[in-house]
């Protein structure tokens, strides 16, 4: 049972790795390198002290809030703000949108995909010429209009093995489409753990509405009695007192 255990914790441990390290590649390419370290201070947390992301970055506040707009002009990122009652100015807490942010990724790994199988198709299908000397490679149509000869130098084009090209555009693909095929199963992991938040906050709306609605059935039998105890006590009042003969 104890190995069991421990080998859910694994498995649980590499799936949030490998996650971070998705969603770094989401920073990366939407602001710099550097920025991505704000990945690790807010995966697994809710509400992180704006102050606190900006002294683990080593940044000044100002140059934090920069990050996390543009984070959060893409939905990656939500805020809530409080008033700070001692110095009187609002702090942000950011919490981290996982399932955006991996919505976000496989948009862009599709059209990464999209292109480069244009490429491919590109190169299987047409025939590509090159001028050796200054390294300018040219269509088929256009190394027709020049006779086959470079403009620039006036050497002869060579005709460009594509072969290479194409075996290099091939592995991009396949690579991108393991990256696509990993970002749909931690978007599907992410899912299922909203939809079970979103039972549970159901669930507990609904237990909430019925004590709701059993603590006012209680209130109005209550009142009724209460009322019925007064009614009670009026008739006792103005029934007449029997005369004894």
């Amino acid at each position: 049972m104890k190995k069991k255990i421990l080998s859910l914790k694994k498995v649980k441990i590499e799936t949030q790795k490998r996650q971070i390290n998705i969603l770094k590649t989401v920073v990366e390419d939407l602001i710099n390198k550097q920025s991505a370290t704000i990945i690790d201070l807010l995966s697994g947390n809710k509400n992180v002290n704006e102050f606190s992301i900006a002294k683990n970055l080593k940044l000044t506040i100002n140059q934090t809030r920069n990050i996390l707009y543009k984070l959060s002009d893409f939905g990656i990122v939500s805020f809530i703000r409080k008033k700070d009652k001692r110095k009187g100015w609002y702090i942000y807490f950011w919490t981290l949108n996982t399932h955006q942010a991996l919505s976000l990724l496989s948009e862009n790994l599709n059209k990464k995909l999209e292109n480069l199988k244009n490429q491919l198709k590109n190169r299987t299908e047409e025939r590509h010429y090159i001028c050796n000397t200054c390294s300018i490679e040219v269509n088929e149509e256009t190394a027709l209009l020049n006779n086959f000869t470079c403009p620039e130098c006036e050497e002869v084009y060579q005709l460009t093995n594509n072969s290479d090209i194409i075996k290099d555009l091939q592995n991009k693909i396949n690579r991108i489409e393991k990256e696509i095929e990993m970002v749909s199963l931690e978007k599907k992991i992410e899912e299922e753990k909203i939809n079970k938040e979103k039972e549970k906050k159901r669930k507990k709306f609904e237990t909430e509405k019925k004590e709701k609605r059993i603590n006012a059935a209680k209130d109005r039998k209550a009142k009724k009695l209460a009322e019925e105890k007064k009614l009670s006590r009026k008739k006792k009042k103005k029934s007449p007192k029997k005369i004894k003969k």
